[in-house]
């Protein structure tokens, strides 16, 4: 296990986050151009999605709609949980909508840990998970981005409240067409769901065409992009203080909640030991490549350093450490 958490926090990735962190608190001169930092989100969020799509496509609908229906209703439930604890926490609407979206989608890195772990442990898993992954990053960013429009739309940001989420106001109309327009159109989930689709509908025949570039230069445009994220986070972490230890707790605790919830749920639509476990490191985990890369375009006044640093310095380390081998556990004992 301790070979697991140094594999991945001593990552390229990880410390090209930090080294862009330590730039910004230095007052480097280092800075990316706007249209380059545009485009490493493009083409993630492209990446992200072909490669999930082309996945799905190896098998039939009837073998994956018990899973696939929990995974979106994971996806679709924790940002509303998320948001409900926000607002016990007294966060600003902007940044509760970017740790909702963030801590609704998952982390690649984290879900990998965990199959180097099932694997170290001889513990089978459906072939499918790694489809799941993919679906799991759009539900939190579409539901997320679509409530922070209603919002906008009624022009309740100062003092919102959970009725506003479409339950109880019929003032809100959640279905308004310009909200819906706004949202799945946006660029961030157009792009998604968009490539999703596409690498599904074609599967291995996209593959010779799309490999060189969104799968093979995948791991290296990605140092790029958090190196980015690193200096955007950094030069506003002095903005995280004023959160203090309610932040830092929602961080270590929350997973647990959504990690226990995504292992009944797992349980509940059949999927084996290691599949449940994978079920709970999902909806346990928090994103740190997709929804930064949406939030990034899509919700500019949302802090990078509130988000990022959630997930990527409190979260992700604390799945790898102790989240990872509880949701196996859990699995273990409900089956």
């Amino acid at each position: 296990m301790n070979e697991i958490v140094l594999q991945n926090l001593l990552s390229p990735v990880v410390l090209f986050f930090i080294l862009g962190i330590l730039a910004a608190l230095c007052k480097s001169d280092l800075k990316f151009p706007s249209g380059l930092s545009e485009g490493l989100s493009i083409y993630l969020l492209i990446a992200i999605g072909i490669k999930g799509g082309v996945e799905l496509s190896h098998y039939s609908i009837e073998s994956v709609i018990g899973p696939i229906t929990g995974t979106l209703f994971l996806g679709s439930i924790i940002p509303f949980i998320t948001l409900f604890i926000m607002k016990c926490l007294k966060i600003d609407l902007y940044n509760s909508i970017g740790i909702a979206a963030t801590y609704g989608s998952i982390s690649i890195v984290t879900y990998g840990a965990a199959l180097s772990f099932l694997d170290k442990n001889g513990t089978s898993y459906e072939g499918f998970m790694n489809a799941l992954v993919v679906l799991m990053e759009s539900p939190a960013i579409i539901i997320s981005l679509l409530l922070l429009k209603v919002l906008e739309n009624k022009k309740e940001l100062a003092s919102y409240s959970f009725q506003n989420f479409g339950f109880v106001s019929p003032s809100v109309k959640f279905l308004d067409n310009k909200v819906w327009r706004e949202t799945i159109f946006g660029k961030s989930i157009l792009l998604l769901l968009g490539s999703l689709i596409i690498g599904l509908v074609l599967g291995e025949r996209s593959v010779p065409m799309v490999k060189p570039l969104f799968f093979d230069l995948y791991d290296s445009i990605l140092i790029l992009f958090l190196l980015n994220m690193g200096l955007v986070a950094g030069q506003r972490l002095p903005e995280v203080k004023k959160y203090g230890m309610k932040l830092l707790l929602f961080g270590l605790l929350t997973p647990l909640l959504f990690g226990g919830l995504g292992v009944i749920v797992g349980n509940l639509v059949g999927l084996s030991i290691g599949g449940t476990a994978l079920m709970g490191v999902l909806a346990g985990s928090a994103s740190y490549i997709a929804a930064p890369a949406a939030l990034k375009t899509s919700v500019p006044k949302a802090n990078p350093s509130i988000y990022l640093g959630l997930s990527l310095g409190v979260t992700f380390p604390f799945n790898l450490i102790v989240g990872i081998p509880v949701y196996y556990e859990f699995a273990t004992w409900i089956q």
